[in-house]
């Protein structure tokens, strides 16, 4: 159950910074200046990034909704589901590494963005 805590609170920053990043891109649609493209390349990047991280932590927390659901029914029936649990659990994991390098990623973007500017 904390792991599921912890994804929704990692989809809540991921959520928020997409908002910061499309708000960010708005503006840049709004100026005409044609410096701005190396910019907008840089938003769509980021976007795509956290898009692809939020895409991930929701699958996991539907294979990890599937597997606490499994082991609560395999107690209650008294059957042996460690065939379906474990590997729907290493893929949840998998999942979850995959989404944290996407966040990293998006991180190191936006790191280099304001490095850039400054």
């Amino acid at each position: 159950m904390f792991l599921l805590a912890g994804i929704g609170a990692l989809l809540n920053v991921l959520s928020a910074r997409l908002a910061r990043v499309a708000d960010q891109a708005r503006r840049l649609s709004e100026s005409d200046a044609s410096g701005d493209d190396f910019d907008r390349r840089y938003c769509k990047r980021r976007m795509q990034h956290i898009l692809r991280a939020i895409s991930l932590l929701t699958c996991a927390t539907l294979l990890l909704s599937i597997v606490v659901s499994a082991i609560f029914m395999g107690v209650i029936a008294q059957v042996d589901l460690t065939a379906i649990v474990a590997p729907l659990f290493i893929t949840t994991m998998g999942m979850l590494t995959l989404a944290s390098i996407s966040f990293l990623l998006e991180v190191r973007l936006a790191t280099e963005f304001v490095q850039r500017k400054f």
